[in-house]
């Protein structure tokens, strides 16, 4: 099927960042088929379905380089507790959560990200085959990595049980359409060495990504200098576990050497500038690391801890936040943003040549951004435009895979009510444990 989407300021994201300020795409089936101006536009009566844009800005869609769908529940929860993590996150997984509930949570976030013209995510959580069922219903492009941690945890009754679970989870998905399975460690102070060396075992098996949070955390970095005399990515590059299938999620306390030895192992790194930022754990070197030019994508973390999960709040966290770390305001510009969240996302996930950017063979992941409301004009650069004025509610249109999921900023086969009711019901014994330990 033929769909043709008019009348739009394309921002293709190709290498040579190519714009058609009133142009068209061209969707054939699940590819892009074509783009340029509209001077060049095919005949409509070639097409099944027309799309008038409206003058939107047409932008590829978003990757979410680090998420955890199934936290929806802990979200606005504690917000402000120095010992969050320990004192509500933790024991309420343990407590309450269970695969329904993952599966609801799973299903509201993606209706969330795509309602932010977010088309593709990478996700670390537990029940990873029931957020992997949701993905699949909602129809995101998802890599999907279950949790491995030293821990007995909701849905393993021993610790690092994730193995096991990857056993079956990751041969169930490998073929999928959309859906990527991988493993992820929680991080390299939370799990044994030997885990960590089964966690990459696997993904050398299966040729699957690998994703873990690394040196994110002042006491991750404190015990690998107290018992090893190295720092967290050190240790890693000892036990062989940094290779080019590791995403690499906040990174925020890195040495020079740790520069080196991620870029030596093609290392890739999911920047969660928000999460980084509200913790109050640092502003990452992401100017150096884009320096010795390893990739770099965006990513909200969980809502728990970024609390959105759309890229306009990382881009402009990121804007204002480097900007003043490195004291320049002509650091990153904006249409240097707009590549983190999109091809800089592809390039972390390893489908630069699927996704991305607006280009002819790429799959049709597509988002259109209105520019009709009132903090949309005027449009002197939609690059700026994206980065410092829109937000999510600015979406208009978002096609995945060639299939339009969100049309004049609604969901096209579900409704938000219902997937919101559905998650409230499974919440109700999460929401009373959770009130008190407040």
């Amino acid at each position: 099927m033929k769909k043709l989407i008019k009348n739009v300021h394309v921002l293709t994201m190709d290498a040579e960042k190519t714009e058609y300020p009133n142009g068209y795409i061209m969707i054939a089936d699940n590819m892009i088929d074509a783009v340029g101006g509209m001077e060049h536009a095919p005949d409509e009566k070639a097409v099944e379905e027309i799309v008038d844009g409206k003058q939107a800005i047409a932008m590829p869609g978003m990757v979410n380089t680090h998420t955890h769908i199934g936290m929806i529940p802990f979200r606005s929860l504690g917000d402000d507790y120095p010992d969050r993590l320990r004192r509500f996150l933790f024991p309420l997984e343990q407590e309450c959560m269970t695969e329904e509930l993952a599966y609801h949570s799973g299903k509201y976030a993606i209706a969330e990200m795509q309602l932010a013209g977010v088309t593709t995510f990478m996700d670390m959580y537990y029940f990873e085959d029931a957020l992997a069922q949701a993905t699949d219903e909602m129809g995101s492009r998802a890599i999907l990595g279950e949790t491995v941690i030293d821990f007995p945890t909701c849905d393993a009754d021993t610790a690092h049980g994730g193995l096991d679970y990857a056993q079956s989870f990751i041969p169930k998905w490998l073929n999928h359409e959309l859906i990527t399975p991988a493993i992820a460690p929680h991080a390299p102070n939370t799990n044994s060495p030997e885990a960590l060396k089964e966690a990459v075992r696997l993904s050398e098996q299966y040729q699957i990504p690998l994703t873990m949070h690394v040196a994110e955390m002042d006491y991750e970095l404190d015990h690998f200098r107290d018992t090893l005399d190295m720092t967290s990515v050190e240790f890693l590059d000892s036990i062989g576990a940094l290779s080019e299938r590791l995403v690499a999620a906040h990174c925020i306390h890195l040495t020079d050497q740790d520069i080196d030895l991620l870029k030596k192992h093609h290392v890739k790194v999911a920047h969660c500038i928000g999460a980084n930022t509200k913790s109050a754990k640092g502003v990452a070197r992401i100017s150096d690391l884009l320096d010795k030019q390893i990739p770099v994508g965006l990513g909200t973390d969980g809502p728990s801890s970024g609390n959105t999960l759309d890229l306009f709040t990382q881009m402009k966290l990121f804007a204002n936040f480097h900007k003043t770390e490195l004291k320049d305001r002509g650091a990153f510009p904006a249409s240097e943003i707009v590549e983190l969240a999109t091809m800089g996302g592809a390039r972390v996930l390893g489908m630069e040549n699927q996704i991305g950017s607006l280009e002819s063979g790429k799959k049709a992941d597509i988002v259109l951004v209105e520019t009709c409301s009132v903090n949309m004009f005027p449009l002197f650069d939609p690059y700026a435009a994206l980065v410092y004025s829109a937000n999510a509610g600015n979406v208009q249109d978002v096609f995945i895979n060639g299939k339009r999921t969100v049309k004049d900023k609604v969901l096209m086969d579900r409704s938000i009510a219902e997937l919101r009711q559905n998650l409230a019901e499974q919440m109700k014994e999460f929401t009373v444990k959770a009130k008190e330990r407040l």
